[in-house]
């Protein structure tokens, strides 16, 4: 199929879905590796404002997933969870470690915050390094899909998933004591996952206590696993039978927290140990032990009078390592990386439709790799940021926007070199919107945002073989700031049987920072052949959609049969030549049948190949999944839901085109789930 035909055919499934379906959205809907959440309608955005906003009433392309969707979603790594959304796909870099990808963007240009503080980890360095936060930690996750919200920072040009738990709790719980438990087996990989947590009420302290666990074998494919993407080549087998090698993980996180609660605000503490093993998939033998120790602080301070409402404080210092074992006792390359990250805000009083907030933001990390294979140097990373964001809502019409200044300053001494070396970045991001409701149920936006990102340590300083991405990759201590100017129409619709939610945008960047083939190849002292890549700047453009949409077919009650789509497309060429690992159009159908009692879905998800490929990059073939789910909740007086999932039915054959080990590693085959969860 050409390209030409490629965007007819996905722009034609997008007007289908919207016209026949209504234009409605299914946002946060995800059960599994996909969207099929019922829609969550009003949710307040945490992550993308700090005075809080509908997602329905704002131009900032929002999900979010709940405590109660968390509690049934799959026991897996953040990029598969949410891999499925509209806009959202995951490196699917092994079980382990599979991260967001974002309109096609990825690594340094999409943040993952817990409580809207920086991880402080190494995932964004390489596609094998895990997010130090697990899904099983979160009460709620929320994901800003673009880079309209300022808040924080340059660094977020592609998007935000923020991992929002409960250990430092707000308030005191209900009735004393509340929580939730759930547990869950998957026969795929054989997989046993559990997960809860519990606040407890003490007079006017609260206390947090919470664990998830996660146990995984090599998980099933649906044909032998061979070393090339192509369905029209046999390739060469990388191991016998029906397994994908080395893709098992094991994951242990656990954490405790506090707060005193007042009648004007509240003050706590938190602290959380994880420690997480898998194996890698790119290579036979090697597995991976990452382990980190966090603190958390935040606070809250409401005043009575005056022009602002509240002030908002949190810290956050963690120590984090990451070692790779060649085999068993046999410690590789070591990363590590520590530092601090703090956050404070003041939100302005609501005056005649009238919102707003300014806040400070700095961190301090130093990153230190120490092995064979450290193709970073040791860097240190601090930040400053000043930000303010507005919204001006009259009823029927609106405006939006923000302002934020950020300095970043990297310090390391290049590999091989003995003098030390200091970029710094200043760096201005603006953004403003305008909507208008014409009428009830009917949300119109039009956004326009500059934002500017400084290079990251690893395109300012790599130098060296990155065995997880197959390359010798080599980075340029004389990058500028990377900026783009994106402009973003947005439409939520909410009318009698329909709903719906639609985002249009186009991206142009000055200064793309792109990683491409020099043609010179690198060969180690062991023989082993690299082909040499380098960062390098270069104008580039992005464009696409994503579109949720659903109609009401019958209701009594609260008993509703629905019929839901959705569908998202992205297209990335730079002056060099089409972008690397940008994934293809996808759609998406469903029925779904809720009520208070049972809820049950049946799926069919559709992948478009791609073929417009950067150099050096192996296509990927269309595919279809096709997936049941469903959950009952057999007492009335008791919030016990048991849950059951099939996925990948027909057991096909299916490729993440984002992912680096897309030519030795599809994704999992046909999976049968089951579990349980329990909320009191």
């Amino acid at each position: 199929m050409s390209m030409r035909q490629t965007v007819t055919r996905s722009l034609l499934l997008s007007a289908v879905a919207w016209s026949a379906l209504g234009g409605a959205a299914l946002a946060q809907t995800l059960a599994q590796t996909g969207p099929g959440r019922p829609a969550q309608v009003d949710d307040v955005i945490v992550t993308a404002t700090p005075y809080g906003v509908t997602q329905r009433a704002t131009t900032i392309a929002t999900d979010v997933l709940d405590d109660q969707a968390l509690a049934i979603a799959p026991a897996t790594s953040l990029g598969d969870l949410v891999n499925g959304l509209p806009g959202v796909r995951s490196t699917d870099f092994a079980p382990g470690a599979s991260r967001p990808v974002i309109r096609g963007l990825s690594g340094p240009r999409v943040q993952v915050l817990t409580n809207g503080l920086g991880q402080i980890d190494a995932s964004s360095v390489s596609p094998d390094h895990a997010v130090a936060t697990d899904p099983g930690e979160a009460h709620r996750i929320e994901v800003v899909r673009g880079p309209a919200t300022l808040v924080y920072g340059g660094s977020a040009i592609g998007g935000v998933v923020n991992i929002i738990d409960d250990r430092i709790p707000e308030a005191l719980p209900e009735g004393g004591i509340e929580g939730r438990v759930s547990t869950q087996y998957s026969s795929v990989d054989d997989g046993r996952g559990a997960s809860g947590h519990v606040t407890v009420g003490a007079g006017r302290f609260a206390f947090n206590l919470s664990g998830v666990t996660r146990k995984t074998d090599d998980y099933d494919i649906p044909s032998p696993a061979r070393s090339q993407v192509l369905a029209d080549s046999d390739g060469e087998p990388r191991g016998a039978g029906d397994k994908q090698p080395n893709s098992w993980s094991e994951l242990n996180a656990w954490g405790v927290g506090g707060s005193y609660i007042a009648d004007k605000g509240f003050v706590g503490l938190s602290y959380k140990k994880t420690e997480n093993e898998y194996g890698t998939v790119a290579e036979p033998e090697v597995f991976i032990n990452l382990e980190q120790e966090r603190w958390d602080g935040r606070g809250e301070y409401r005043f009575d009078a005056g022009p602002f409402a509240k002030v908002r404080a949190s810290y956050g210092h963690a120590d984090y390592t990451h070692t790779e074992f060649e085999g068993p006792g046999e410690p590789g390359t070591v990363f590590n990386s520590d530092g601090w990250e703090t956050r404070g805000e003041l939100v302005q009083r609501e005056r005649n439709g009238w919102n707003g907030a300014v806040g400070v933001q700095a961190l301090e990390r130093n990153f230190e790799a120490i092995g064979e294979e450290a193709f970073v140097p040791t860097v240190k990373i601090e930040e400053q940021g000043l930000y303010t964001v507005q919204r001006y809502d009259l009823g029927r019409h609106g405006f939006e926007g923000g302002l934020r200044y950020d300095r970043r300053t990297l310090t390391a001494t290049p590999l091989g070199e003995t003098a030390e070396v200091e970029r710094q970045f200043d760096n201005w991001s603006a953004s403003a919107a305008a909507f208008l409701r014409p009428q009830a149920g009917l949300f119109l936006g039009l956004s326009l945002s500059r934002t500017e990102r400084a290079p990251s340590e690893v395109e300012l300083f790599a130098d060296g073989v990155h065995v997880a991405t197959a390359a010798y990759e080599t980075g340029d201590l004389g990058l500028d700031t990377e900026k783009v100017t994106t402009l973003e129409g947005t439409v939520h619709f909410d009318r009698d049987r329909f709903s719906g939610d639609m985002h249009l945008y186009k991206a142009w960047y000055d200064g793309f920072i792109d990683e491409r083939r020099t043609g010179a190849d690198f060969t180690t002292d062991e023989g082993e052949t690299f082909p040499v890549y380098r960062f390098v700047q270069t104008d580039a453009d992005f464009y696409g959609f994503e579109a949720e949409a659903a109609y009401a077919l019958w209701q009594d009650g609260d008993r509703k049969l629905s019929l839901e789509g959705a569908a998202d497309y992205v297209r990335a060429d730079t002056d060099l030549g089409p972008a690397a690992r940008i994934p293809p159009w996808s759609a998406t159908a469903r029925l779904a049948w809720t009520s208070t009692l049972w809820d049950l879905t049946g799926e069919v998800r559709h992948v478009g190949e791609q073929d417009r490929l950067a150099e050096g990059e192996l296509r990927t073939d269309a595919y279809t999944l096709v997936n049941l789910r469903g959950a009952v909740r057999p007492f009335a007086d008791k919030d016990v839901t048991v849950f059951a999932e099939a996925h990948n039915l027909t057991d096909e054959e299916a490729r993440e085109h984002t992912s680096f080990l897309k030519d030795i590693a599809p994704l999992p085959g046909r999976n049968l789930r089951i579990g349980v969860s329990y909320a009191f």
